[in-house]
């Protein structure tokens, strides 16, 4: 598996975009969208797994207005300072950043087939609203805490769309995840999934605090699923 980085440039500067590429040297694309804590450690190895299934996965640096780069550790502190950072964050402005991102991803001469949008927590709120916004073969949202309050955007999604919730949440509470349930009830290209007893951000294995051991197996397999049906 191969690594690099490329550059986005966008009206007020440019940011890193780190690509990982299959074996076989391309694919159709994943447009992978951090959390809180950065392009890090997790969101890396989801990345790895990813260009092992045979995408071309590339992940935009969404803080660089902020702190180029920044990464910080799934400890107390770490929590603290990405809770800091995310909130001097523009979330609109992360939207049109991803949506640069994804369009330099279908560019490179790697790129073949489709493309699919994974995003976690932080990213699972900019997936969603992008949805609405680009066209993508495919989007998957994880907690994403913006989507309650987003529903009617539904309308605009016409793509295959998971929602991807824990069921005991404290940052999405489980009557917010059942006002999703109720706006994705009759689409035939929206499916909410909820892992009744994971908390918030239960897939992320480098966060022991979050990580839920149980549920997380199952949710990475309906995500492969998902992606294997709709990104071809």
């Amino acid at each position: 598996m191969k690594a690099r980085t490329d550059t986005v440039t966008v009206a007020d500067g440019s940011f890193d975009l780190h690509l990982w590429l299959p074996e076989s040297g391309g694919g159709p694309v994943v447009l992978l969208i951090q959390e809180i804590f950065g392009v890090g450690a997790y969101i890396r190895s989801v990345a790895e797994d990813l260009a092992g299934l045979g995408y071309v996965v590339g992940a935009p640096d969404l803080f660089w207005r902020i702190q180029p780069n920044w990464v910080s550790g799934h400890d107390e502190d770490g929590v603290a300072a990405s809770m800091r950072t995310a909130a001097a964050f523009d979330l609109p402005q992360g939207v049109a950043d991803s949506a640069m991102a994804l369009a330099r991803l279908r560019a490179l001469p790697e790129a073949r087939g489709g493309a699919g949008v994974v995003g976690f927590c932080l990213g699972g709120s900019i997936g969603y609203l992008l949805a609405a916004t680009v066209e993508a073969d495919a989007v998957l949202s994880f907690y994403g805490s913006a989507v309650p309050g987003a529903t009617g955007l539904m309308d605009e999604i016409t793509c295959p769309l998971l929602l991807v919730f824990g069921g005991s949440d404290p940052f999405i509470p489980r009557d917010q995840v059942a006002r999703v349930e109720r706006a994705a009830a009759g689409r035939p290209n929206v499916e909410v999934y909820v892992a009744e007893r994971a908390g918030h951000a239960f897939l992320n294995h480098e966060a022991p605090r979050f990580h839920d051991p149980q549920a997380a197996p199952m949710a990475w397999r309906r995500t492969v699923e998902f992606l294997r049906q709709h990104v071809r």
